[in-house]
């Protein structure tokens, strides 16, 4: 699920294709799944398994596999995406590297036999047949609707990114060596059969993507050949690799992927430092400063060790440190608020706009808000940023969603071009609010309904231009 980053030039044509993605394709084939919510689309995917017994059997700990006889489940992972859909596909201007890689495995090597520029069907059929290698498609969902629809609901459910590629194998071929991948995977069969070979991880939960050779990973502990409508499930780090059998004409599934870079460890490095801030404006302790020549010292600890050995004190150093991530621990059971600086930004800045079906478009609802009238949010989340000035630190409460986000660009990263313009990019899918307004925009936040008039703001003013704000994003609908 990495992001796809790389510079790419803007191309001819670009223009119409974006136009035409976003246009609705509605599925003919009656879906199985359960869309009433975030959670009743995942025990759906994973029928018949439970959730419950997903979680505390399966999930980061071991693969599974669900193999169905389900024809009606099988055409509709086969709607999902199949061979067919690459000639329409690659009419509304797809390009090699961006959107396409053609690949094989040559000898525990991967071997990328990509092109140049847009990708023409004829010659991606021809190469695709003459050539025995994958196809790999990225992020479909940016092109066919019903991925979008689930996809949009996964992230909801798992309050990650999810993202997707879709491979395409000729018989008796692989595209990819044995490998691991830094996400949790979720495997639909959706054409022809694919064996696969899963292996015992060298990095349980790794957090990068990395090729094994075979004489270091052993036996597999699974083999098994899917087939349309069957799923398979492995946390990150399970090394596999996979290959179309003989006697099939070709095989195409889709990984679907989250938990990239959303551990324990990513989110204490995402919270600390603005932990450690807050808390050296109280606690002077951690303000005092370092010994001297600290930071001319190869080794941390062994400057320690000589600077304390004459006293008796070898000690100290680690002792000190100890002591202040006890006080930041006891901060916490204390209930010290704490601040995300970038997960969660990151999340709904680039999650999938919501997905809304039969070509709508959302627009504010109902009249504008007035003192009277009662409102209902829609989708708030309230970060607190600092913004830097040359004379003070001002703190603002910025409100950021997802309805703005471009679905054409989802899990694609950003091209170094596009690094100036990142955070004019995050600004406009945000409002800013006064330090003031947290009360009124955390109350939206646990209250279904409010009357405009209640909102915790002292100045009708304030509050009526607040529920304008939020309405005009569409954030909130008048009642």
């Amino acid at each position: 699920m990495p992001k796809k980053g790389g510079k790419t030039a803007s191309k001819a044509g670009e223009g119409d294709a974006d136009a035409k993605r976003s246009k609705t394709e509605p599925a003919s084939i009656p879906s199985p799944f359960n869309f009433e919510s975030p959670d009743s689309l995942f025990e759906s995917l994973i029928s018949p398994i439970a959730p419950k017994d997903f979680f505390q059997d399966y999930w980061e700990q071991k693969p599974l596999l669900i193999q169905r006889s389900d024809p009606s489940l099988a055409a509709y992972y086969q709607s999902l995406f199949q061979f067919a859909d690459l000639k329409q596909l690659c009419g509304r201007g797809v390009f090699y590297g961006r959107d396409v890689n053609f690949c094989r495995c040559v000898e525990g090597k991967k071997k990328v036999l990509n092109k140049d520029g847009k990708v023409n069907y004829n010659q991606l059929k021809k190469d695709f047949d003459q050539k025995r290698a994958t196809i790999q498609f990225h992020q479909p969902q940016r092109f066919k609707d019903e991925l979008w629809r689930i996809q949009e609901k996964l992230e909801c459910f798992f309050g990650s990114l999810v993202g997707s590629n879709v491979y395409i194998t000729p018989q008796e071929s692989q595209g990819l060596p044995p490998h691991y991948d830094d996400v949790e995977v979720f495997i639909l069969q959706l054409e022809g059969e694919k064996r696969w070979r899963l292996y015992k991880p060298t990095v349980p939960l790794a957090r990068e993507y990395s090729l094994e050779p075979e004489d270091r990973i052993g036996n597999p502990t699974h083999e098994f050949t899917l087939k349309p409508g069957d799923l398979l499930y492995f946390p990150r780090g399970t090394i596999h690799q996979a290959d179309t059998p003989s006697g099939v004409e070709h095989s195409t599934h889709i990984t679907i992927s989250t938990y990239q870079n959303n551990s324990w460890g990513d989110f204490l490095l995402d919270i600390v430092p603005g932990f450690v801030f807050d808390s050296m404006k109280q606690d002077v302790t951690i303000r005092a400063g370092l010994p001297r020549k600290l930071l001319m010292e190869r080794h941390f600890f062994f400057f320690f060790f000589k600077l304390f050995q004459d006293v008796n004190k070898s000690d100290y150093a680690p002792k000190q440190l100890s002591g202040f991530l006890r006080s930041l621990a006891d901060k916490l059971d204390c209930g010290q608020e704490l601040r995300s600086a970038d997960m969660k930004k990151d999340f709904i800045t680039n999650r999938l706009p919501p997905y809304l079906g039969g070509g709508c478009e959302l627009t504010p609802g109902g009249k504008l808000p007035k003192l009277d009238d009662k409102i209902i949010h829609v989708l708030i989340l309230v970060e607190p940023h600092h913004e830097m000035t040359d004379v003070s630190t001002e703190m603002a409460v910025f409100v950021f969603h997802s309805l703005n986000n471009s679905r054409a660009v989802h899990m694609m990263g950003a091209g170094e071009e596009d690094d100036e313009d990142e955070d004019e990019t995050l600004k406009a899918r945000g409002l800013r609010f006064p330090l003031s307004h947290t009360e009124a925009l955390k109350q939206l936040l646990t209250i279904d309904t409010v009357l405009v008039k209640d909102l915790r703001l002292d100045l009708d003013a304030d509050k009526e231009n607040l529920a304008l704000s939020l309405w005009t994003e569409c954030l909130i609908a008048v009642i």
